[in-house]
């Protein structure tokens, strides 16, 4: 049971109380995760565009791992993970071949 206290939903029963500290925590490190998968992807694409290949499969390599890693902890479902390393793999490989 939930009771609304100057515009704050603040919980009434102690297990509702640790369902949002354990919900808070899960949203912090999921966020971390995220966060860190946008910046490998990020440098990924900078590798991309400055046509580094070596750099391009070093990220590649670290990306797949943290998306994997990510879909095993139920961060990100599998299929996006999938995907994800997919479209990474296609777009090092079209590198690879203009070179």
């Amino acid at each position: 049971m939930l009771i609304e206290q100057w515009g704050k939903i603040m919980a009434n029963i102690k297990s509702a109380k640790k369902r949002i500290k354990v919900a808070a925590k899960k949203t912090a490190k999921n966020k971390k995760i995220k966060n860190d998968l946008k910046a490998i992807m990020k440098d990924f694409d900078a590798a991309i565009a400055a046509g580094d290949v070596e750099t391009a499969e070093a990220k590649r390599t670290e990306a797949e791992k943290q998306l994997m890693k990510a879909a095993r902890k139920s961060t990100i479902s599998k299929q996006s993970a999938s995907h994800h390393v997919s479209h990474v793999t296609k777009r090092l490989n079209a590198l690879k071949e203009a070179k």
